[in-house]
């Protein structure tokens, strides 16, 4: 497993946290997710064989967030 920590933008409240850790939490190969508001980073713990970061940020985006 890795460790990955990206830069959410456009979160605003709580809710925003719970849909960004849902998204995540959803993907193949995303084992755990801490997100926080403030400062607006998702913590990502994943299996590389299954998952990259292009497709983290993508399904991020998706949503109507931002991310890095």
């Amino acid at each position: 497993m890795n460790e990955i920590l990206l830069t959410v933008t456009g979160m605003s409240c709580g809710g925003c946290v719970a849909s960004v850790q849902k998204i995540l939490t959803e993907l193949p190969g995303v084992q755990s997710v801490e997100v926080t508001l403030d400062p607006g980073k998702a913590q990502v713990t994943y299996d590389p064989a299954r998952i990259d970061r292009a497709a983290m940020i993508e399904a991020i985006v998706a949503a109507g967030f931002g991310a890095h």
